[in-house]
């Protein structure tokens, strides 16, 4: 089969780590599935594993990605009940857990120690034409939701929708100003506020992103500095919320945004992570700060039926063959992308 994967480390250019061609296609072990991949979605995730950045061991050769959406291949033996049939088509949840510690048990996947994404060894990636994946993870796609679009949902999305109701605890009518406009995350976001009715506010350096984020729903869009915050209060006395991905470059608006007994939630730090805590402003205020990491497989089905009701469609950049993954992965690398870029086998 046709994959993406980092077959050396050390490069100077981390893309020379990569390459597309042919890997044995896997065979599913008991409880497993082989999922055949109709689109897969990039994230940073795959750059910092060029770069030799990861939480678990690098072993060449090592699939990227970690989204995906096709049609269930076949199964290993003793597929558990329940699952979808073969050839039924799916959306991959990118989270893998144990199943079995007490916070799987619960349903909180997140606090799993063993918790790791596709493309984390032991486990391959999704940029390829199979992927062998836990039959756990498979989670049923709508015909009328197109594989593109649903290949975007499992990281960007699901992170966004989770910091948003679950974290936040928004609902419609609350307002929140969303960091960084024009990256997975904070582009996901706005789409989803749009959708329920949260008033956006988002900043960007880059104007282009600005008048993009106008167009997504952002109710005023703001260049990032010491006038910022002042602005937000003057618009809205106050966010209820703020989704903060990129770091030490906005915390200081973050915080001064904010309603008393607001919420910041962080899911990055793109431009560092160890800005001044302002502890005063903190508890004083009573700020929360929360963290949040990807999403649940329920909350991915919540996403799923919200996409389903509103007609949401993820923002796509580009789509390219599988076959030219190094130039998405350059186009994303270079950060010029607006919205999610999709490879297809």
């Amino acid at each position: 089969m046709l994959a993406a994967h980092l077959a050396r480390t050390g490069a100077e250019d981390p893309l020379d780590n990569l390459e597309v061609g042919d890997l044995p296609t896997p065979e599913p072990r008991p409880g497993w599935a082989l999922l055949k991949v109709e689109a897969a979605s990039l994230n940073h995730h795959d750059l910092w594993l060029l770069r030799g950045v990861s939480a678990s061991p690098i072993e060449p050769p090592q699939v990227l990605g970690t989204d995906a959406a096709g049609t269930v291949a076949a199964y290993g033996p003793d597929p558990p009940a329940g699952v979808p049939e073969v050839g039924s088509p799916v959306l991959l949840h990118a989270v893998i857990s144990d199943g079995t510690c007490p916070a799987c048990r619960r349903g909180e996947e997140l606090y799993c120690r063993r918790m790791a994404l596709f493309s984390d060894k032991p486990y391959d990636g999704t940029l390829a034409e199979y992927v062998a994946v836990p039959a756990a993870n498979l989670v049923p796609r709508p015909a009328e939701l197109a594989a593109a679009d649903a290949a975007c949902l499992p990281t960007a999305y699901l992170t966004a929708y989770r910091m948003l109701f679950t974290r936040a605890g928004l609902r419609p009518g609350s307002t929140v100003l969303i960091q960084g406009a024009g990256g997975g995350v904070a582009t996901a976001a706005l789409l989803l506020c749009r959708a329920t009715g949260i008033t956006a506010i988002a900043t960007s350096r880059d104007e282009a992103k600005r008048e993009a984020a106008l167009k997504l729903g952002a109710v005023a869009a703001l260049a990032p500095d010491r006038g910022t915050a002042k602005q937000v209060l003057g618009l809205t006395g106050g966010v209820d919320a703020v989704i903060e991905t990129v770091g030490e470059a906005t915390w200081d608006i973050s915080l001064r945004s904010l309603r008393p007994g607001g919420a910041v939630v962080v899911a990055g730090a793109t431009s560092g992570g160890d800005p001044s805590a302002q502890l005063n402003r903190v508890f004083y205020r009573q700020i929360s700060v929360l963290g949040s990491t990807m999403g649940t497989r329920a909350e991915l089905e919540r996403l799923m039926a919200l996409v389903h009701a509103s007609g949401l469609r993820p923002l796509i950049d580009r789509t390219y063959p599988l076959a030219e993954a190094r130039a998405a992965l350059s186009r994303m690398a270079a950060g010029e992308q607006q919205g999610k870029i999709v490879l297809v086998p």
